[in-house]
């Protein structure tokens, strides 16, 4: 499916210089796989100067999320291989994020309530859930690819999965362990609800 977001269209400008090289799409999926990854380990060191360097390797590890499908459907490289190996990626870094953050905020306390590792547990909480939550949401877009419906429709310009660009300036507010809270119960409550509209997708979807 064609993206027609905001961030898809300014993806589809920067990649154009790259349509006729050697470079493929699966080259940026793992540059967006490497950068993602690194983001979530800063985060999991619990220091600022470490949050606000992983802040920007995760709006480049976004930005590149959305720059490998461009030049896939651009250049004509598309290949299922390569969509699974997106998914793969995206699946892997997103739910990381939840975990890297929860594992950083270890110790942390809100008011006089020390919290110990329970971050950690929550983090993962949240990680699971919206790993399970994509899973889902990837079955459901493949179920209605002809009719090009998604799990969660974007609006103005803007797709569903386009609030990842916002985790980086959750991290610099240093806003992360009410946002990790929020996960470990919204995250799943989302899997729920997204498994809810795959098990009532009509048959023929």
């Amino acid at each position: 499916m064609v993206g027609d977001s905001w961030t898809h269209k300014i993806a589809r400008v920067c990649i154009l210089p790259l349509v006729n090289t050697p470079v493929t799409p699966n080259h940026l999926t793992t540059v967006r796989l490497i950068t993602g990854i690194a983001a979530c380990a800063a985060f999991a060191v619990g220091d600022r100067s470490w949050a606000i360097w992983g802040g920007w390797l995760w709006l480049l590890s976004a930005f590149l999320d959305r720059a490998d499908g461009e030049l896939a459907r651009v250049s004509g490289k598309t290949s299922p291989g390569g969509h699974k190996f997106d998914m793969f990626c995206d699946v892997t870094v997103t739910s990381l994020f939840f975990l890297g953050a929860g594992i950083g905020m270890r110790g942390a306390s809100i008011g006089d309530w020390q919290l110990g590792d329970w971050p950690i547990v929550l983090g993962a909480a949240g990680a699971l859930g919206v790993f399970a939550a994509e899973v889902l949401a990837e079955i459901i877009d493949r179920r209605q690819a002809d009719t090009g419906e998604k799990a969660y429709a974007g609006i103005w310009g803007f797709d569903f999965d386009d609030v990842l660009y916002l985790f980086a300036p959750v991290v610099w507010l240093d806003w992360q362990l009410y946002f990790v809270l929020g996960a470990s119960v919204g995250a799943p409550a989302f899997a729920l609800l997204t498994w809810w509209k795959l098990r009532n997708l009509p048959d023929d979807a």
